[in-house]
């Protein structure tokens, strides 16, 4: 069979995608099952940073939950990609997940400090930083299995 550059990278940024959509898929309900159990309210840093960014807001409260909900699976959708990505480095299974992980989380812990829509991790507590790192790893361990799965299939 004869190398094809071009269809492995559409390959790997399609299945990267997917595999995005699954990361965000199972933050999404990390995300809802801690916040159930301690009550926390969730965080506009996502609507506060695109605001910043693009120069956009929602036009009403009203459709203030729905944008954050755009920008969240959006942004998580789209961080399948460099999962891709990784695979056309050479990296697979458990070491690639541990990159996509340094990489969504520590963009995130500079990025959004970064805008000042977000104290930086040094004025975080570290029940609140150890809780963000456990719902990006489920994002990333997810992405990874996903990505895996569907690539290692004959």
């Amino acid at each position: 069979m004869i190398n094809n550059p071009l269809k492995e990278l559409g390959t790997a940024i399609g299945v990267g995608l997917i595999a995005g959509l699954a990361g965000t898929a199972a933050i999404t309900i990390s995300q809802m099952i801690e916040m159930k159990i301690t009550k926390r309210k969730g965080s506009d840093s996502p609507t506060k940073a695109v605001s910043k960014v693009l120069n956009v807001k929602p036009v009403n409260k009203e459709k203030k939950p729905k944008v954050i909900q755009e920008i969240h699976w959006t942004y998580g959708i789209s961080w399948g990609v460099p999962r891709g990505l990784l695979s056309l480095a050479g990296l697979s299974g458990i070491p690639a997940t541990a990159a996509h992980f340094a990489a969504v989380w520590g963009t995130e812990l500079v990025m959004l400090p970064s805008l000042d829509v977000a104290p930086p991790v040094t004025e975080e507590a570290p029940e609140a930083i150890a809780t963000d790192a456990l719902h990006h790893a489920v994002y990333a361990i997810t992405a990874g299995l996903v990505y895996d799965a569907i690539m290692n299939q004959e």
